[in-house]
């Protein structure tokens, strides 16, 4: 409840501590030490100590933070996981409670008490709670626990256990840094850069050789006859419920519309709108330098670096509502396009600034936005629709199969003959009502079930569902000789090309190993790339993956050949370096700052791990899988 109570209430660096770092602490226990010493009580799920998990925590926990944890796995609904991920999940959530109870026992021992008044003042300065007068509001705060079906007293014994694990944790976080000898080694092992020469050969650029005579082509069909056989194909039918297919069969009516326009009034009605680039500093003399310099060398990025101890911004399509100044906004919404203009004083200082674009006010007429509005609700709200169709699929499977599916679900049928790659017989990609990865799992389910089994319905990604039903498969079987006498000659001269770019590719790499750099070469098609930098901190997407399995760990004058995808490569490293300073300043103190973060959340780790070894949780296995039942979060009842 702790990481609920967190993100609900109050998002801070110690709300991540207690949460997020106890949660990592206890993943890995398994499910702990199961003791029969509880006997057949099933209200208290696991004890540490004097202190206890009840199923209603462990029951609430569960049901405010699943439906979080299925968005983040892209389903709209927690029956959507399946089983035993809910129930990983459930052992996880489980873990994070204990993690809070040994935390709870420990503060007990050590007489650590958290006073009313703490609670209190706490409570009060939840954001949460607060009115319109930025006050505590009593009306608001008994709301927001009636919605959560809190109460009162349950809610402030929360806020007093998240205060008095906090006050656990908060010394050892505070204590994580890091050495500047460690930050030294982190700063060099990622700034090292490595500058590479390197040159590709493709293999469809190299000379097509003639035909040779039958005997040649003869030969190469025996040594590969793997590649010369008609696929195994399979007849398949077909039916699909995605978002994209239940899209068109939602409707929303014209007051509906009519509405959403209205409320989005401000999109459809947009005043003149500006792009601006703005300088706002303190000092008056420096922002007339600046305003001079702008004026004479019109460059805003070199204008950006001069202006130290200024804040520059870039505001595209501002309106008049965005600018907060009013001296600013007045100022901004009169001047010409391309003018420099100020320094002019406003309530934050002075400012220099230009309007780079001036877009006139437009007004999209309702008649012209209702197929936008509709479009945006229906792509809004088609998976939980998709997701609720569901079932109704199902039960049409289950009555009578796939030639009876309703045709008001939005579920899109089809059906046809296609090998293991999605290819017809003709070499054409099949026509399925899907792409992506859901025409990826259409097709494994085409070729991992059985011919004649019944059409079962199968989760597949994004809120979609399918179901496959395989009517024949006609099995590979080989081509003759003259069959496939077109395509043996096409891979003949394939191979052909391929292994005259290896011979260059290969001669190429023997003179740069022994030059210890790499030469110009004559092999058509090939493309040289000179001084390509890359470091772990700046990778560089220029440099193909063959060669960067290989590069990091290679010195100056080393080589390398290496294939990828249709090119032959050959790479030489010719220089090896830090540079000085290894980062930017703020790129240095973002690293610190990480650093000492992670060294913080694994002192605290620890100290969890160890309370757990002194004081053993132990779980009342038949009391959890009773709450993961009446939860509907696969559990198994117990008899």
């Amino acid at each position: 409840m702790i990481s609920y109570l967190r993100r609900v209430f109050v998002e801070s660096w110690l709300g991540r501590v207690t949460a997020i770092v106890i949660f990592l602490a206890f993943v890995g226990w398994g499910i702990g030490d199961v003791m029969g010493y509880m006997g057949e009580e099933t209200d208290v799920v696991a004890k540490v100590g004097q202190q206890q998990v009840s199923a209603d925590d462990l029951a609430t926990a569960l049901q405010s933070e699943l439906p979080t944890i299925a968005r983040q796995m892209g389903v709209t609904d927690p029956s959507q996981i399946p089983l035993a991920m809910q129930r990983q999940v459930a052992y996880q959530i489980l873990h994070r409670l204990i993690g809070q109870a040994e935390l709870l026992n420990t503060a007990q021992k050590l007489k650590v008490v958290v006073p009313d008044s703490a609670v209190r003042d706490e409570v009060f300065s939840l954001p949460y709670f607060k009115g319109a007068n930025g006050q505590f509001d009593r009306a608001s705060f008994n709301q927001k626990l009636r919605d959560r079906g809190l109460t009162e007293q349950r809610f402030l014994d929360m806020v007093r256990n998240d205060l008095t694990t906090r006050t656990i944790l908060q010394p050892l976080a505070q204590a994580g840094s890091v050495s500047d000898t460690m930050l030294q080694r982190f700063l060099t092992y990622g700034a090292k850069t490595r500058v590479v020469d390197f040159v590709s050969i493709p293999f469809d650029a190299q000379p097509t050789p003639k035909a040779p005579d039958d005997a040649v082509l003869q030969r190469y069909y025996n040594n590969h006859p793997w590649m010369f056989r008609t696929p195994e194909l399979r007849h398949a039918k077909i039916v699909v419920l995605s978002p994209q297919t239940v899209a068109d069969s939602i409707t929303l009516g014209e007051a509906d519309i009519k509405r959403i326009y209205d409320e989005q009034k401000s999109r459809y009605d947009v005043p003149e709108t500006r792009d601006i680039q703005l300088i706002t500093l303190q000092d008056q003399a420096q922002a007339t330098a600046i305003a001079n310099a702008w004026k004479v060398g019109g460059n805003w990025q070199a204008i950006q670096n001069s202006a130290k101890d200024a804040a520059a911004v870039e505001m595209p399509n501002a309106r008049p509502s965005t600018i907060p100044s009013a001296t600013l906004r007045q100022a901004i919404f009169q001047v010409p396009e391309g003018q420099v203009s100020g320094p002019l004083k406003t309530e934050s200082g002075w400012a220099v600034f230009r309007v780079t674009k001036i877009t006139a006010p437009h007004t999209t007429p309702y008649e012209d936005a209702k197929k936008d509005i509709l479009s945006q609700y229906r792509a809004a709200v088609a998976p939980s629709v998709a997701g609720e169709r569901k079932r109704k699929l199902q039960d049409a499977l289950a009555g009578k199969g796939l030639d009876a599916i309703p045709a008001d679900l939005g579920a899109v049928a089809a059906a046809g003959t296609l090998d293991a790659q999605g290819m017809t017989a003709d070499k054409e990609p099949a026509p399925l009502p899907a792409s992506g990865k859901l025409r990826e799992a259409i097709i494994h389910q085409i070729f991992t079930q059985k011919p004649g089994a019944r059409a079962t319905l199968v989760d597949g990604p994004d809120n979609s569902s399918f179901a496959v039903e395989v009517d024949t498969a006609t099995p590979a079987a080989p081509r003759t000789f003259e069959q496939a006498h077109a395509d043996v000659l096409a891979a003949w001269q394939a191979e052909a090309r391929k292994h005259a770019a290896n011979e260059q590719a290969t001669n190429l790499y023997l003179a740069t190993k022994n030059k210890q750099a790499l030469g110009t070469t004559n092999a058509p098609g090939a493309q040289m790339t000179r001084d390509a930098a890359f470091s772990y901190a700046k990778p560089n997407k220029n440099i193909p993956d063959a060669l960067m399995d290989y590069l990091p760990r290679m010195q100056p004058g080393q080589a390398v050949m290496a294939e990828d995808d249709g090119h032959f490569l050959v790479a030489v490293v010719t220089k090896l370096f830090v540079p000085n300073p290894p980062a930017p300043a703020d790129g240095v103190q973002r690293l610190k700052d990480s650093l000492a973060q992670a060294d913080s959340d694994d002192l605290v780790a620890s100290y969890v791990e160890a309370l757990s070894k002194r004081t053993p949780p132990h779980i009342n296995e038949r009391a959890v899988m009773a709450t993961l039942s009446a939860a509907g979060f696969g559990g198994e009842a117990t008899p």
